[in-house]
């Protein structure tokens, strides 16, 4: 019998091609989209699921099962993005991004993970971020939800290892996809003191986007881990400087890091 596999945030970006890729492996895959009757001619199953809400997550945990016999991978890759000055940010959308990026991916694993019991086996992938192991100007609030995942993922791993399930991080750079489109934007406000560095940090964000990488890397290296017998904690997939900057970051004083961080901003 083939895999059997969840990823959430499956309609469209990273999910979406990560899915598409594994379902040309063989995999039996199951995307999740708060809306599927919405998204035409998908290259793979689509359950409703939207990762704020229990009773969704319940219900599309429960329809794979009751297709499938059982889910081999969950990839929780549901997530959201948000820029602007701390100071300058409601605290509500922080709280908002908190809530998907890092509660939301909690509760789905919760969700999976009596199942994965049942079976003596396992695999979940959470999609980080390269970001989330940088306090990134102007993105600090994205970065810490990112970062509270890789931390949290440490802790489940060992508690549920003994189960015969594995857990993961993947932290990818920046790739070509539509994140920056459902991304919460802090407006450039004429009187904030942030103005210009904002502004500039923003379009410096896009660019890196519509720049960046081929979202099939991401699919090759899940397909990758996957196949592993025993997966890593952590894997960072992007270019080499996105990678090298976290060895930049653990290696350089505190303070030269953050000179070099703050001249790449333009600050």
């Amino acid at each position: 019998m083939s895999k059997v596999v969840l990823i959430t945030g499956g309609s469209s970006g990273i999910g979406k091609s990560v899915g598409e890729f594994l379902n040309q492996k063989g995999f039996t895959v199951y995307g999740t989209s708060r809306n599927p009757d919405k998204v035409k001619n998908h290259p793979f199953k689509l359950v409703a699921l939207d990762v704020n809400n229990d009773e969704t997550i319940a219900d599309a945990v429960s329809k794979v099962i009751s297709n499938e016999g059982k889910i081999d991978v969950l990839i929780n890759n549901a997530g959201m993005g948000i820029t602007g000055s701390i100071e300058d940010t409601p605290t509500h959308e922080m709280r908002k991004v908190f809530d998907t990026n890092f509660f939301g991916a909690i509760d789905v694993m919760k969700g999976v993970l009596p199942q994965m019991r049942q079976q003596k086996s396992g695999l979940i992938i959470n999609i980080t971020s390269i970001a989330g192991y940088t306090g990134l100007p102007f993105r600090g609030i994205y970065s810490a939800t990112k970062g509270a995942l890789e931390i949290a993922t440490e802790a489940i791993r060992m508690e549920v290892k003994s189960f015969g399930i594995e857990v993961t991080n993947v932290a990818p750079g920046d790739f070509a996809t539509n994140i920056a489109s459902g991304r919460y934007h802090t407006p450039v406000f004429e009187d904030s003191p942030y103005k210009e560095t904002y502004q500039q940090s923003l379009d410096l964000m896009d660019a890196h986007v519509d720049g960046g990488s081929d979202p099939i890397q991401m699919a090759t290296a899940i397909y990758k881990i996957i196949n592993t017998s025993k997966p890593k904690i952590h894997y960072k997939v992007g270019d080499f400087m996105q990678k090298f900057s976290i060895v930049l970051k653990r290696i350089l004083p505190d303070k030269v890091y953050e000179k070099m961080l703050m001249k790449h901003f333009k600050m």
